[in-house]
């Protein structure tokens, strides 16, 4: 990146993300816009430049229009609303006339919404575009490693996964001595967690697996952890996390890996 680079409009969402898209366009002298989405953009320090709702999709364009933005960055957590209770303008009413009909997972609403942003004239890229670094490595992250029951735990984790994200449903399980403790639905993966805890056996720890989606949209919504999913797997008494490797978003690698060195947990890149 840098100055010469097309000016890079940042659709902020919840946590870390569009801070860290905003902090590399800062260090690397490339123009940038962010766009927060209200009630979601809380990166502490964040720079919002203009607001919107969710379903403000024309004021949306409108603003980005009116900064000069070339390309399109999607980034930080998003809860899905009930259609009825958004405020939606005519762009957005555009868009769903062109969805009526289809019932469609969080995948393939987002595609959507990429395609009504590339119809408007904007290019669309990852964040992981721009920060390669935040895609997980293959291998053990930390000091601690799977042993051979958390390796099978992890296998049948990313095979349920698989499922899962084909039905266009979430991104991960949680898996202990065999047996599928719970799968990620609308809830997210910190809720799923927590729902684990009270479920698991008298026995070790289970592992909580997070894959894309067979079909995944990589320019939105890539699988991701951060120090929070460290936590509270500790908390929810689990003894490790398996993520797939080059798909999965990391925030703050050194940070999750010192954090799962001091819980005892392992992280793992598969």
């Amino acid at each position: 990146m840098n100055a010469t680079a097309p000016k890079l409009g940042i659709i902020a969402g919840r946590g870390a993300l569009p801070g860290l898209l905003a902090a590399a366009c800062k260090a690397d002298g490339r123009p940038h816009y962010v766009l927060g989405l209200s009630g979601f953009a809380d990166a502490p320090g964040l720079q919002v430049d203009a607001w919107i709702g969710l379903g403000d999709i024309g004021k949306g364009f409108t603003a980005l229009n009116a900064a000069d933005v070339k390309e399109v960055v999607m980034a930080g957590g998003v809860q899905r609303p009930a259609i009825a209770a958004l405020k939606i303008d005519l762009k957005g009413a555009a868009l769903l006339a062109r969805l009526a009909g289809r019932a469609l997972g969080d995948n393939g609403l987002l595609s959507a919404v990429i395609a009504e942003i590339e119809r408007e004239g904007f290019k669309v890229v990852g964040a992981d575009d721009i920060l390669t670094e935040l895609l997980a490595p293959k291998g053990v992250l930390g000091r601690h490693k799977p042993d051979a029951d958390a390796e099978t735990d992890i296998a049948r984790g990313l095979e349920t996964a698989r499922l899962l994200g084909a039905a266009d449903v979430g991104q991960a399980v949680v898996v202990q001595q065999g047996i599928v403790l719970g799968v990620e639905a609308a809830e997210g993966t910190d809720a799923l967690i927590a729902r684990c805890a009270a479920l698991q056996l008298d026995a070790p720890g289970g592992v909580l697996v997070k894959a894309k989606k067979p079909n995944q949209e990589r320019r939105a919504d890539l699988p991701t952890i951060g120090v929070t999913t460290i936590h509270n797997a500790k908390a929810a008494g689990l003894r490790g996390v398996a993520v797939e490797a080059g798909h999965t978003l990391v925030i703050g690698l050194r940070d999750v890996i010192a954090a799962a060195d001091e819980t005892g947990l392992f992280v793992a890149g598969i």
